[in-house]
C-alpha cells in the first residue's frame, strides 16, 4: 500500500522508498527509511502530514505515493 492511501490515525512502517538516490536520502535525512514507523496524522486535501520520531512533517502528494508502506 502507499502512504498516500493510509487514512488519518493509523500507524504503518515503511517497506520500500521508489526513486532515486536523491529522494530516497532526502526521506532518509528526515527519518523515512525502511522499517521507519511512521503516523499519519492528516491525510488529503492538501498536504500529507506525518509524525515520524516524534517530528511532524508535511509530504506532497507526489513524494507520499513513492513511499510503500504497511500496516504495524
Amino acid at each position: 500500500m502507499k502512504l498516500i492511501d493510509v487514512p488519518e490515525g493509523k500507524t504503518v512502517q515503511v517497506v520500500d522508498i521508489e526513486g532515486g538516490m536523491g529522494v530516497r536520502n532526502r526521506l532518509s535525512a528526515i527519518g523515512l527509511y525502511p522499517g521507519a514507523p511512521i503516523k499519519v496524522v492528516k491525510s488529503p486535501p492538501g498536504p500529507l502530514i506525518v509524525e515520524v520520531a516524534g517530528s511532524r512533517i508535511a509530504l506532497g502528494k507526489g513524494m507520499a505515493a513513492k513511499i510503500e508502506v504497511k500496516e504495524v
